[in-house]
């Protein structure tokens, strides 16, 4: 099995179709953000921000986006599909030194890569006094818990499971989820808040596949298996399957008591 830093950085061979077949981030995330801060951020920083796809959703409404990913292929393919006023940073979290200052910070499904050492007060010396930090995502699931069962059982000979687990051990059942959890804990945030979107959407049985095929536990399979497991999975799908795709998200604001 690889580490996580190897799971992290696993996506730059799919990374076209990461951006075809991942969904992207409703308008009504922006807005929730934009709430919670009380104006519209005048910078921000990414983490992990793959083929831009949240990018794309600040930026997109006047926002300055610096958006900082450690794998080539994916900031050159997020390079594709960003406004041309996007600064691009090839760099893991870990590999951010304080210095400028943002609005805002935040990670799209790119949080759990991170290490765990350091990183709140590491966020906090990349925000402004009283930044903003915000980190959403969530499983694309089945809707319908027989189809899920069923593709649990075509995937079970190759993997237990194709999730990321909690990264603090935090129950599914708990109410606060991760990272509301640790930032909760942290002496550099408070007002933490814990949101989500609803979404549900309509794809082919294919579609999906190859949005399974972007996910880093199939990722890490060798080839032949990759292709045996996708070829089980289809097998037990319907033509066209409904997926629950809700978004957590995260808010937190930095302590301004603190100097960081």
């Amino acid at each position: 099995m690889l580490g996580m830093s190897g799971r992290a950085l696993s996506f730059g061979v799919v990374a076209e179709a990461y951006e075809r077949f991942r969904p992207g981030y409703p308008a009504e995330l922006f807005d929730m953000v934009v709430t919670y801060a009380g104006q519209p951020p005048r910078t921000a920083l990414e983490i992990g921000a793959g083929t831009g796809k949240a990018t794309r959703l600040f930026a997109q409404r006047g926002v300055m986006v610096t958006a900082t990913e450690p794998d080539g292929a994916m900031l050159a393919e997020l390079r594709k599909h960003v406004p041309a006023n996007v600064k691009t940073v090839q760099a893991a979290f870990e590999d951010l030194r304080p210095g400028e200052s943002y609005g805002l910070v935040y990670a799209a499904a790119a949080l759990h890569w991170t290490n765990a050492e350091g990183r709140w007060s590491r966020m906090a010396a990349l925000l402004e006094p009283d930044g903003v930090f915000a980190s959403f995502g969530g499983p694309v699931q089945l809707a319908d818990s027989a189809v899920e069962e069923a593709v649990r059982a075509a995937q079970a000979p190759f993997l237990d499971s194709d999730g990321v687990p909690s990264p603090d051990g935090t129950p599914a059942e708990q109410d606060m989820q991760w990272p509301g959890t640790e930032l909760q804990r942290s002496e550099w945030f408070a007002d933490v808040q814990q949101s989500v979107v609803e979404r549900r959407l309509t794809m082919s049985a294919r579609d999906y596949v190859d949005h399974l095929s972007t996910i880093s536990a199939y990722l890490e399979l060798p080839a032949s298996e990759q292709e045996q497991v996708f070829s089980r999975i289809t097998q037990v799908l319907p033509e066209t399957v409904e997926i629950a795709a809700d978004i957590t998200v995260h808010l937190a604001r930095r302590r301004c008591a603190r100097s960081v």
